[in-house]
């Protein structure tokens, strides 16, 4: 054996101890499937461990691939890269192939403004994540975050069920405002609907219907949609257990809920991975839990451990 063969086997030696390690947290081993990359790889890790996660993808613009590259060498057995980009930039498809060939792991998080998800856009990064065989986690939003605002993002999900049949090999992370709302028949035109969910909701009839689309319960969007109605969720859990994973998508700094700057009551000043891994924990058994937190991200990216 050669020092290159000597020390290449060391490093992936070194990978997989860090990532079978169980870690120090209240939780067992957590996948994050939505962690945005921070000014640097350590603050990447800083938040992954306060939180108690083991690892994270890193959902990463295009520009900044480098720099989560880094992170993911410095901390072998930490991350995982997505790469997202504006799918109205003329090379926009070209950058995504190029991402796909170095190994990018998904596309996302897809969150242009003023788009609709079944623009000749987003149908040719459909096309193209079916070709390369990773998946497009898309954020869908129908009304803006606050009354009068114009953040609007992949919108008409009332029409998602179409792309889902015209590209089933295509596999889509679901995620945001409106397809959290729309767990429930009853959707009011707000961000984060409250009360009772009234059973037949278009989100809750997708995942039942279609093997190619998952669900990522990240944000207030996902928190918000656990605290609605708790017997509604602990149904909507098991019903899909094979289908969603734990995600954060939160700004704190330190895992724990510091500069956390939302000001929406469930997550106000907390990390919004804490909180919902806390409400999934009273809401599901141990093995349903798993799978939501760390099994069903593994098998949907093809992570071997």
């Amino acid at each position: 054996m050669n020092r290159r063969q000597f020390l290449g086997n060391a490093i992936a030696a070194a990978a997989v101890s860090n990532l079978l390690a169980e870690p120090e947290s209240p939780w067992g081993t957590v996948l994050d499937i939505h962690l945005h990359t921070r000014q640097t790889p350590e603050a990447d890790l800083a938040h992954i461990e306060g939180a108690g996660v083991r690892m994270a993808v890193l959902l990463t613009p295009a520009l900044a691939v480098e720099r989560s590259r880094d992170a993911i060498a410095r901390y072998p057995g930490r991350f995982i890269l997505f790469t997202s980009v504006n799918v109205k930039q003329p090379d926009a498809i070209e950058t995504l192939t190029r991402a796909g060939a170095a190994g990018t792991k998904g596309f996302g998080e897809l969150k242009t403004p003023d788009i609709a998800i079944d623009s000749p856009e987003m149908r040719r990064v459909y096309d193209l994540a079916a070709e390369m065989q990773v998946p497009v986690l898309i954020h869908f939003q129908d009304f803006p975050s606050r009354p009068g605002g114009n953040d609007v993002f992949n919108t008409g999900i009332v029409r998602l069920p179409a792309i889902l049949k015209t590209y089933s090999r295509t596999t889509f992370i679901g995620h945001g405002n409106s397809f959290w709302a729309n767990i429930s028949a009853d959707v009011p035109p707000v961000s984060y609907p409250s009360g009772a969910i009234k059973p037949g909701g278009l989100t809750d009839k997708m995942l039942s219907d279609y093997p190619n689309l998952y669900g990522d319960l990240s944000a207030n969007s996902g928190r918000n949609s656990l605290a609605r109605d708790t017997e509604f969720a602990t149904g909507f859990l098991a019903r899909h257990q094979d289908k969603l994973m734990l995600g954060s998508d939160c700004p704190c700094t330190d895992g724990r809920g510091a500069g956390q700057v939302s000001q929406e009551p469930l997550i106000k000043g907390k990390c919004v991975a804490r909180e919902t891994l806390t409400a999934l924990k009273q809401l599901t058994p141990p093995n349903i839990f798993r799978k939501i937190t760390w099994e069903n991200g593994l098998k949907l990216l093809k992570i071997n451990v």
